[in-house]
């Protein structure tokens, strides 16, 4: 069984209050004549479900096409979280945060995808330096960032990118139960950019 984790894109996504949203149009139009459609579209890559570079948040940061492969498709954990504002170690108290070392958080924070939320959950400071510690190798949220809305330092970004841990945000996660899957959110090789837009799927596995 397969669970979609991307939101349909569309001009109305809502982005980050002052990035760049998502704009499309036809260069080439059969109607008008052309053999073929074509299209070009305008957006910011931190757009819908998407991987964030540590180049984001990094100034020497590896950019999107650095990034391994290997982060962003295994096996992972989806794990439910309560919405409230911070995502804390007590939250995962009993969880092998290393095996399978990817982990993506239901906390459901989110619940009108037609604005951009300004409160949702994010991780603390102190489960982002934990997962880093011990060797995560990805977070995913159901929000559009790992740090709230409001924050000026973004410590949970600099805690992953600095641990090697990748970020997935954006998700879709709503009725997809606890358990163990198989992720599969490649980001395009995109040379020097901070972040890229995935298609993420989960795969349930055989017990």
């Amino acid at each position: 069984m397969l669970y979609d984790l991307s939101p349909t894109v569309r001009p109305e996504t809502p982005v980050w209050p002052g990035d760049t949203p998502f704009q499309s149009r036809l260069t080439w139009s059969i109607a008008e004549g052309a053999s073929v459609n074509l299209s070009m579209i305008t957006t910011t890559p931190h757009l819908g479900s998407h991987a964030d570079a540590p180049f984001h948040t990094e100034a020497r940061g590896e950019g999107m096409a650095d990034m391994p492969l290997d982060r962003y498709l295994g096996l992972c954990r989806v794990v439910r979280v309560p919405p409230q504002p911070l995502i804390e170690p007590r939250h995962v108290e009993g969880i092998d945060l290393a095996n399978p070392g990817r982990l993506l958080f239901r906390s459901e924070s989110v619940r009108d995808r037609r604005t951009f939320p300004e409160r949702f959950t994010a991780l603390s400071h102190e489960l982002a330096s934990l997962l880093a510690e011990k060797g995560a190798l990805l977070v995913g949220m159901d929000t559009p960032s790992v740090d709230p809305f409001d924050s000026k330092t973004l410590d949970a970004h600099h805690a992953l990118f600095r641990g090697g841990v990748a970020i997935l945000e954006g998700l879709l996660l709503d009725g997809v139960p606890e358990g163990t899957y198989e992720l599969i959110a490649l980001p395009l090789r995109l040379a020097g950019l901070d972040a890229s837009p995935v298609r993420a799927v989960l795969r349930t596995v055989e017990a």
